[in-house]
């Protein structure tokens, strides 16, 4: 008679555990988004919050983002102007303005002659009668400074301002300050507004895709105290909530990008309309792919960080009876 000789069970093979490790979170994920499909209208609901709450931090970047865009062309309209001695004639402010443009600090220098501002006050001012009877031409010559590309902030154009009221040719230099000062505070404003806007509506992405699994949770509640009983690990059960919120947070954060894509094509017409009536082409940019895929992946993370905090405080606490 042959003899039985017990076997033990082998243990299993790296190779296997990581394929079964793939299959059960391929099995999760496909029923994640299965459940979230048999309730379609509070699915929609859910996502249509998650959509708004990227759309508006989302749209105030790229209001910030055209307006950085349009800033050098504004800059580039920043002149000074240099008003030049009664004792420089007219035929000397080439010679002076081309002394003033090897500056590494000046773009381009333009020399107004005496006669062409009298001119051009005369047609701007209305005043031309009056300026007619006026024996001699009260107006000084003047040379139109444009700063270069790096020195167009304020602490840069009043060092320029200085440094050319200290020539000797130069009475005096005026510069209208108060709109890139203001252009500045306003884009600085601007970005501290959208920090802290992506900060709180994240936050509320989480609080929100949280509440929602917290929802389910209780609704599956006699489900996952029957599956404890058979062995279900707290890992096996918290896996499928966990991917129920990353695909809520990324469908709403698609929405998002569907919103946003929208709203550019409803407001390039009369934006670009605008820019012809000054002259000159302005296009809405909307968002790159990098930063498409940056929303994107923010709000899978905030959708799984928000399930994450619900399914660690409440899934525990359910023990079979």
């Amino acid at each position: 008679m042959k003899s039985l000789r017990r076997r033990t069970p082998r243990n299993p093979t790296m190779h296997a555990r990581l394929q079964a490790f793939g299959v059960h979170h391929a099995r999760a994920l496909l029923f994640s988004l299965g459940k979230l499909t048999q309730a379609p209208f509070s699915t929609l609901l859910t996502l249509m919050v998650i959509a708004v709450a990227f759309t508006l931090p989302a749209l105030l970047y790229l209001m910030l983002a055209n307006l950085q865009q349009a800033a050098p062309a504004w800059e580039r309209e920043t002149h000074l102007s240099a008003f030049v001695a009664d004792a420089v004639a007219d035929s000397q402010l080439p010679d002076l303005a081309a002394h003033l443009a090897r500056r590494g600090d000046v773009a381009a220098t333009e020399p107004i002659p005496r006669e062409q501002a009298l001119e051009e006050f005369r047609t701007h001012s209305g005043l031309g009668d009056a300026l007619s009877l006026l024996e001699e031409n009260p107006l000084p010559a003047v040379i139109l400074v444009e700063p270069a590309a790096g020195a167009r902030d304020p602490g840069a154009l009043r060092t320029l301002a200085g440094a050319l009221e200290a020539h000797p040719s130069i009475t005096r230099v005026q510069l209208d300050m108060e709109w890139v000062q203001r252009l500045g505070a306003l884009l600085q404003t601007l970005d501290r507004l959208v920090d802290l806007l992506a900060l709180l509506l994240g936050l509320g992405v989480a609080l929100v895709v949280g509440n929602t699994v917290r929802l389910d949770i209780h609704n599956r509640r006699r489900e996952i105290e029957v599956a404890k009983l058979v062995g279900a690990t707290d890992a096996f059960i918290r896996r499928p909530f966990l991917y129920g919120g990353m695909w809520m947070g990324l469908g709403g954060g698609l929405l998002a990008l569907l919103t946003l894509a929208v709203l550019r094509w409803s407001l390039s017409g009369p934006v670009q309309a605008l820019a012809r009536t000054y002259g000159g082409g302005f296009a809405l940019r909307g968002l790159q792919p990098a930063e498409a895929l940056i929303l994107l992946g923010s709000a899978a993370v905030l959708g799984l960080a928000g399930a994450w905090v619900s399914v660690f405080f409440h899934i525990r606490e359910i023990e079979p009876r």
